[in-house]
């Protein structure tokens, strides 16, 4: 193949697909990149690790002899960085890479893209839509709360639940839960997986990263119950669905709440994380003492010393004490709008909290016990 490319082209398709190669891999052309050079159908940039890839649209390739070519990702993108000129031709011969700028050439061995494995694309006829902003939320605000290192492989990825016209995600790790849910609409005779799919974390990274708020609609397809395909403005994404069953989380919520706590995100988010200063590994607890319109934020740790943070609320009830592990905390607001309000809902010291937002979101913590 022979193109002329567009630098800055290149390094947003390689900042996108970059997150799926492995940096181990027993089978090693899967440490690369492959791009796949087309006047017809375009040019297209394929990464895999054989369990997620991507196939990414690249912009701004002048094609003067199609073709495909096997690119180190690493060492292609130190290229791309130190190139001084916006443009730059890319062309193969026998088993090496030529990269030629105005001021400098480079000369890199490569491998035989027919030895690179396919990545499915988009050929489903039959499909869910929903909104960009409405997916790339949803995803930031679920996926944190993953335990990839679970040996529950489901707690490793977000559960998507498909009922009616709603789709909710739901990421735990057993000691929070993370639920959104967003609107989502079928085109066509189209019907959710009959078992509970999980879509692995490492796949909504890279699915988040590929989305703005501004795209347009979101297609969304499973392959039976073993895989799924998302096509974004540039990209087409694949995923083999995680194994094992999701906990049931409906068991999670309270079935009651002894208190209501009108909050806004920015002010609480501000003093978690000044009561977190003075916590250790040893003493992670900060104590959340609600009173008569006052949060006091209260952390002793006899190796760090201590805090006592005041935010003025809106609260009339009994005198209520819970302690929380504030990185639980601070992860999940910092996920919402600062200026949007927040609904505490309490029991006691030893029940799970659970936090809401106006754009259903709910958010479950379990509190510490003072010995934690």
């Amino acid at each position: 193949m022979k193109a002329l490319c567009n630098r800055e082209g290149l390094l947003t398709a390689f900042g996108m697909v970059g997150g799926v190669v492995p940096a181990r891999s027993p089978k090693p052309i899967l440490q690369n990149v492959k791009l796949e050079a087309s006047d017809e159908e375009g040019s297209t940039l394929l990464a895999t690790d054989l369990e997620v890839g991507i196939r990414f649209r690249v912009l701004g390739l002048k094609i003067e002899r199609p073709g495909s070519v096997i690119l180190p990702p690493q060492r292609f993108n130190q290229i791309l960085r130190t190139l001084t000129e916006p443009d730059f031709s890319l062309d193969t011969e026998g088993e090496q890479i030529l990269i030629r700028g105005r001021h400098a050439q480079f000369k890199l061995p490569s491998e035989d893209p027919d030895l690179f494995p396919d990545v499915a694309d988009f050929g489903a006829s039959a499909y869910f839509v929903l909104a960009a902003a409405d997916l790339r939320r949803a995803i930031r605000r679920t996926v944190f709360a993953t335990d990839v290192e679970s040996t529950r492989y489901a707690l490793g990825g977000v559960l998507f639940e498909i009922k009616d016209d709603l789709l909710t995600l739901v990421g735990t790790d057993g000691r929070r839960l993370a639920r959104q849910v967003i609107p989502i609409e079928r085109d066509g005779d189209v019907l959710p997986p009959a078992s509970q799919p999980v879509v692995p974390a490492k796949a909504l990274k890279l699915l988040e990263r590929n989305l703005q708020d501004d795209d347009p609609p979101v297609h969304l397809a499973f392959l039976g119950n073993t895989a799924i395909l998302v096509r974004t403005d540039r990209a087409v994404i694949y995923s083999r669905l995680v194994e094992g069953r999701f906990p049931r989380y409906q068991d999670v919520f309270p079935a009651h709440a002894e208190v209501r706590v009108p909050l806004e995100v920015g002010p609480l988010l501000s003093a978690v994380e000044q009561a977190s200063i003075v916590t250790s590994q040893e003493s992670r607890g900060v104590d959340f003492r609600f009173g008569s319109d006052l949060l006091k934020l209260v952390t002793k740790a006899p190796d760090q010393g201590s805090s006592d943070v005041e935010l003025p609320i809106q609260y009339a009830g009994k005198p209520l004490e819970i302690t929380f592990d504030p990185r639980y905390l601070s992860e999940a607001l910092k996920t919402l709008d600062p200026v949007s309000p927040i609904t505490a809902e309490l029991i006691d010291s030893k029940n799970a909290a659970v936090f809401k937002t106006e754009d259903a979101y709910t958010y479950v913590v379990m509190p510490l016990t003072k010995d934690q």
